[in-house]
C-alpha cells in the first residue's frame, strides 16, 4: 500500500508539504492515512489507534488544509478550529507541533489556553492577536467561552465561524468529570462542523458519541501491520511484570533503576505524596543520576520540569497519571509502574510513553505476590500480554537509610507518612478491587517498604495490631525540621501547647457530654422507634392497633419537631416507670 503523502486523493497545500519535509516525515502512519482523507471529505471521525501512532498530525493536517481552502477567509477574531485536550502538557505539545506548520503559514494565528495563568491574560492575547486555531484544556475553554471582550465581541462570537472540533484523548475527555464541561463547550459551537475524536482507547457507547456532538461518525480502528488479536500497545513495546517482595518493593525499584542508569526512565506512582517522598529518597540514594518529579499539584514548575526531562539523554522522571496521556517525550527507554494504575485504560496510556512512532521500548509493572492475577486481568481487559521479568539479584536493604533520613529531618518523616496514607487510600479505591484488595494487603510489609518509623493513625488501622512491622523506639517530638525557621515555629507551638493544652491554629474539639440516664433514655426511644417502623413495614397490626400506632407516630414527629418534650413522650410509652 502506498503511504506517501502524494498518494492522498486531496493534494496538500505547499506550506503543509514543506513542513512535512522539515520534520522529515516521508510517509504517513496508518492512522494518518485513514483519518486525513475522512476529515477532508466532510465526515466526522472516531479514531482508535495504539498510543504513539501519530494521531496529532492526523488531525492537525486536515485542520490547516480546511482553513486554508475556506472560501471566506477568517477574520482576526474568528476561530476556525478548536482542539480540546485533557491536560496542559498534551495541549502544550500539540501547540508546539502546530507552530512548525505555522512557520510556513504566517497569516494563520493560534493560541494556547490552559491553566497556570490568569484567564484575563488569555483574553488580552486573543484581543491583540486573535486565534484562528484555539487549543486548550476543558476548564479554561469553558471559562473563556463565557467571557465578554470589549471591542471584539467574545470567544463565543468567534466560534460561530468554527469549521472543525477535535477532542484529543477523547475517552478521558468524556469521563464522568468532563461530561458537563464538554457539553457546555459544544453548546457554543455551530452544528454544521466537522468533528474528530482521537484516542488510544475508545468507548463504543453510542450515547457518549451523541453527547460529543457527532452525527453518523465514521469509526476508524487502526491496527499495526502483522498485529494479531486486538493489541492496544505497539508491537515494538515489550511489556513485563515483576513480582516483588512486599517489604522490599521500593528497594527493588531502586535496584532496577541502578541497572538502567544510562537509560531514560519514567516511574509512575499512584499519588502526588508518593512522588514527593520517593523523589527525596532517590535523590539521596542515586546521586549519580538525574532525578526529576512531576505531578498534578505542581503549578509553575510543571512545564519547566517537563521540558528538562524531554531534553535529557538519560535520567528518571517520577510522576503521576498527569503524564500518562498523549505527551511525546523523545527516547524513553523504560516505563515502570510502581503499582497497577487505578483503571485498566490508564495502564495502556502509561506504557505508551515509550515505543512511540515505531521506536522500541519497554514497560514494567511491579506486583506483589497477592496481585499476580492482574497479569490475566490486563490480558483479558486490555489485550496486553505481560511477560515475567525477574527482579535484580541484589536488592539493597534500604530500611535503615530511609529511617535515618527521617530522623534527621522531620519534613521527610511527614512526607513518608503522607505518602503511605495516600497509597493506602488509593489502593482501597482501585478499580480492580477483587485482585488488589486492601483486606489482603499486608500493612506491616507495606510500611516497611516505605521505611516508616511508626504506623500513622488512620481509620484502616483503628483497633487493630499490625504484624510484620517493627517501629523505631524514639522520642518523636525530638525529631527536628532541617529548615531552621520551620523548626523554630514548631518549638514555639510546642511550648504553647504545654502551657494551654491546645495546639496553636487548631480549633479545640468540643465534646458533648450527656448524663448517663439521658443516654439510656435516648437509646430506649431510638429502639422503640425502630420497632414501630419494622412492624409498620411488615403490616403486623390488627385493625384495632392501627389507630394506636398512628398516634405513636404522631407523637414521634412532635418530639422530633420539639412540640413536646421527652418527658411527655416517655410517659406515653411507659418508659418513665423503669
Amino acid at each position: 500500500m502506498d503511504t506517501s503523502w502524494a498518494s492522498l486523493k486531496v493534494k496538500l497545500i505547499p506550506p503543509i508539504t514543506r513542513t512535512l519535509q522539515d520534520f522529515k516525515f516521508k510517509s504517513m502512519t496508518p492512522v494518518q492515512a485513514a483519518c486525513i482523507p475522512m476529515l477532508l471529505s466532510h465526515k466526522d471521525v472516531v479514531a482508535e489507534a495504539v498510543t504513539g501512532s501519530g494521531k496529532t498530525l492526523a488531525f492537525l493536517i486536515p485542520v490547516l488544509q480546511i482553513l486554508e481552502r475556506r472560501e471566506q477567509k477568517l477574520k482576526k477574531h474568528e476561530i476556525g478550529a478548536l482542539v480540546v485536550s485533557p491536560t496542559r502538557e498534551l495541549a502544550t505539545q500539540i501547540h508546539e507541533v502546530l507552530q512548525g506548520f505555522l512557520k510556513h503559514l504566517p497569516d494563520r494565528t493560534s493560541m494556547l489556553a490552559v491553566g497556570g495563568s490568569y484567564p484575563s491574560e488569555d483574553v488580552d492575547r486573543f484581543k491583540a492577536n486573535g486565534a484562528h486555531i484555539l487549543i486548550g484544556t476543558p476548564g479554561r475553554l469553558e471559562d473563556l467561552l463565557g467571557r465578554q471582550i470589549a471591542d471584539c465581541g467574545s470567544f463565543a462570537d468567534g466560534v460561530r465561524a468554527l469549521e472543525v472540533l477535535i477532542l484529543d484523548e477523547a475517552d478521558r475527555l468524556l469521563d464522568m468529570g468532563f461530561h458537563s464541561t464538554i457539553s457546555t463547550i459544544i453548546a457554543y459551537l455551530p452544528k454544521q462542523r466537522r468533528t474528530g475524536l482521537f484516542s488510544a482507547t475508545q468507548t463504543s457507547d453510542v450515547v457518549t458519541l451523541v453527547r460529543a456532538g457527532l452525527r453518523n461518525p465514521v469509526q476508524v480502528k487502526v491496527k499495526e501491520k502483522d498485529a494479531t488479536g486486538d493489541e492496544r500497545t505497539p508491537k515494538s513495546l515489550m511489556n513485563f511484570y515483576m513480582e516483588c517482595e512486599p517489604d522490599k518493593k521500593f528497594a527493588t525499584l531502586l535496584a532496577v533503576l541502578r541497572e538502567k542508569r544510562s537509560e531514560k526512565c519514567m516511574v509512575f506512582f499512584p499519588t502526588c505524596a508518593c512522588v514527593e517522598y520517593f523523589t527525596i529518597i532517590l535523590k539521596e540514594t542515586l546521586k549519580n543520576m538525574k532525578i526529576l518529579s512531576l505531578h498534578g499539584r505542581m503549578k509553575d514548575k510543571r512545564f519547566k520540569i517537563f521540558d528538562e526531562f524531554r531534553s535529557l539523554a538519560s535520567g528518571v522522571l517520577l510522576c503521576t497519571d498527569v503524564m500518562c496521556r498523549g505527551v511525546d517525550i523523545p527516547r524513553v527507554d523504560w516505563v515502570i509502574q510502581f503499582d497497577p494504575p487505578s483503571s485498566a485504560t490508564a495502564f495502556v496510556h502509561r506504557c505508551g510513553r515509550t515505543a512511540r512512532i515505531g521506536n522500541e521500548g519497554n514497560a514494567i509493572v511491579m506486583l506483589l505476590p497477592s496481585e499476580t492475577d492482574y497479569v490475566e486481568f490486563i490480558q483479558i481487559n486490555q489485550k496486553v500480554t505481560l511477560r515475567r521479568l525477574r527482579p535484580p539479584a541484589e536488592v539493597p536493604d534500604l530500611l535503615a537509610k530511609m529511617r535515618r533520613m527521617q530522623l534527621k529531618d522531620r519534613n521527610v518523616m511527614d512526607k513518608a507518612n503522607r505518602a503511605f496514607v495516600s497509597f493506602i487510600k488509593s489502593y482501597a479505591k482501585h478499580e480492580c478491587s477483587l485482585i488488589l484488595s486492601v483486606k489482603e494487603l499486608n500493612f506491616g510489609h507495606a510500611a516497611t517498604s516505605f521505611g516508616l518509623l511508626r504506623m500513622p493513625k488512620m481509620p484502616e488501622l483503628k483497633d487493630t495490631t499490625v504484624p510484620d512491622f517493627t517501629p523505631v523506639e524514639v522520642d518523636f517530638n525530638a525529631i527536628p525540621y532541617k529548615d531552621k525557621q520551620r523548626e523554630q515555629s514548631r518549638q514555639r507551638k510546642m511550648q504553647e501547647y504545654e502551657q494551654t493544652g491546645e495546639w496553636p491554629g487548631m480549633k479545640p474539639r468540643k465534646r458533648k457530654t450527656e448524663a448517663w440516664s439521658e443516654q439510656k433514655d435516648k437509646k430506649r426511644r431510638k429502639q422503640r422507634k425502630k420497632e414501630l417502623k419494622e412492624m409498620r413495614a411488615k403490616n403486623r397490626f390488627t385493625a384495632e392497633e392501627q389507630d394506636e400506632v398512628n398516634e405513636d407516630f404522631r407523637l414521634l414527629k412532635k418530639l422530633q419537631k420539639g412540640k413536646i418534650n421527652s418527658s411527655a413522650f416517655d410517659k406515653h410509652f411507659g418508659l418513665d416507670d423503669d
